[in-house]
């Protein structure tokens, strides 16, 4: 169960790390350009809101199914999982960090929609996305990834 959703969580992040740099980068456009929003862009910002969710909740079975999340700090203890650097990177670092990047986007998502006219809708989004990204970027085992 552990490898199925560990592929599963690993191969999501590339489209959920592509659809939040489609959709950051379409909101600063929206902004910088001053074009109309439309609902291309509200189908991306929510595309982004949904695939992001959606690897959140894989992410978080597989932090109790995993040996490196909560088995790990049951094992070895958070005092442990502190003092080396790649337990507590997949322990508490990045769970607790996607778990803002989720927030940011759900909350630009949010005012974006009570928001008018076009640059307000589009400024929120600029914003938040643009601040989960950098998180998420912060955050992703890039050694993972390149093995």
């Amino acid at each position: 169960m552990y490898t199925t959703i560990q592929f599963i969580h690993s191969w999501w992040a590339y489209l959920v790390l592509f659809v939040v740099v489609i959709a950051t980068i379409n909101a600063v456009a929206g902004l910088v350009t001053g074009k109309e929003y439309g609902p291309k862009d509200f189908r991306l910002a929510l595309f982004a809101l949904i695939v992001t969710h959606l690897q959140f909740l894989i992410g978080l079975i597989l932090f109790f199914v995993s040996p490196f999340g909560l088995e790990n700090i049951s094992n070895v203890g958070m005092g442990e999982i502190m003092k080396n650097s790649e337990f507590r990177l997949y322990a508490v670092e990045h769970p607790l960090i996607m778990l803002f990047v989720v927030v940011l986007i759900t909350v630009g998502y949010s005012k974006h929609k009570k928001k008018l006219v076009s640059k307000p809708k589009f400024k929120s989004l600029t914003i938040f996305y643009t601040l989960a990204l950098i998180l998420m970027l912060s955050r992703i085992p890039w050694q993972q990834w390149f093995d």
